[in-house]
């Protein structure tokens, strides 16, 4: 890879993929909207920058194997432990979607982030809500009616609606938080009953193995339950599934993911 006259950074082809966008990579631009000077934090901004360009490729060829299209998808950007910087390199590379597992981590990185969309994969206490209630666009780990409750009671005095997903324990284990699958058709319904909480869909934090394709069955029965759910309430819209990880987001695209959660793919491993 290299810069060209106009301070633009490209592959040996000239043409350099970072996520959605193509072409060269405007170096000025992407200045700009950094505050930074030009080309002084390249070096360490280029394997962000690769890493996006990599998975991006590996989330294409998922897509054709399982007859999607990459429009299918939305790759939230895992940013626990990570600083604004870091996160606003991946911002700025065109991945708007951020996700944060702890409130308090989110609030403190918080305004000094780029535009973006704030999704909460963690798990959420109820005491916790009020502080994202008017920030948060998509909550990922509702697993019970009193967290559903609060929500609905916060978004009501906020007057919007909150979207959210039912987290689901699809691997049996006691350290997961999440709903046992059984249970997802009462819980769905209730949360269904609720005016300020719309439920989108589920989600899944899968088990971590060395063989990723021993979890194909698990997301499997996620989509089933979306399916089931999708088709006793058509008018819902929920259509969602939140599963897939850097250890097993191919797996998770190609039995149905809608969102992937991925960090260190994109940031490295945490120190």
């Amino acid at each position: 890879m290299l810069f060209d006259k106009d301070n633009k950074l490209c592959n040996t082809e000239g043409n350099f993929n970072a996520g959605p966008q193509s072409g060269c990579f405007d170096g000025n631009a992407f200045d700009a909207r950094l505050g930074i000077q030009p080309r002084a934090k390249y070096i360490h901004l280029l394997m962000v920058i690769e890493r996006i360009r990599h998975i991006e490729e590996r989330i294409q060829h998922a897509c054709v194997r399982s007859g999607r299209t990459r429009e299918d998808l939305t790759l939230v950007v895992v940013t626990k432990t990570q600083d604004a910087e870091r996160i606003n390199e991946a911002l700025a590379a065109g991945l708007p979607d951020i996700g944060e597992n702890r409130v308090q981590e989110y609030l403190a990185k918080h305004d000094a982030l780029l535009p973006h969309r704030f999704h909460m994969i963690g798990h959420l206490q109820r005491n916790k809500v009020r502080q994202i209630i008017n920030d948060v666009f998509l909550i990922h780990s509702v697993d019970s009616i009193p967290l559903a409750e609060e929500i609905e009671r916060l978004a009501a005095i906020s007057g919007r609606e909150v979207d959210v997903l039912l987290e689901v324990n699809s691997s049996g284990e006691e350290s997961k938080f999440g709903v046992a699958p059984e249970d997802v058709p009462v819980l769905a319904e209730a949360l269904l009953r609720l005016s300020h909480v719309r439920l989108r869909g589920l989600m899944t934090v899968a088990a971590f193995v060395e063989d990723a394709a021993t979890l194909r069955p698990a997301f499997r029965r996620l989509r089933e339950l979306r399916d089931e759910l999708a088709a006793r309430h058509p008018d819902a819209g929920i259509r969602e599934l939140s599963m897939g990880m850097t250890n097993d987001f191919e797996i998770a695209i190609e039995e149905g993911a809608t969102l992937i959660r991925l960090g260190s793919a994109i940031f490295g491993p945490r120190a």
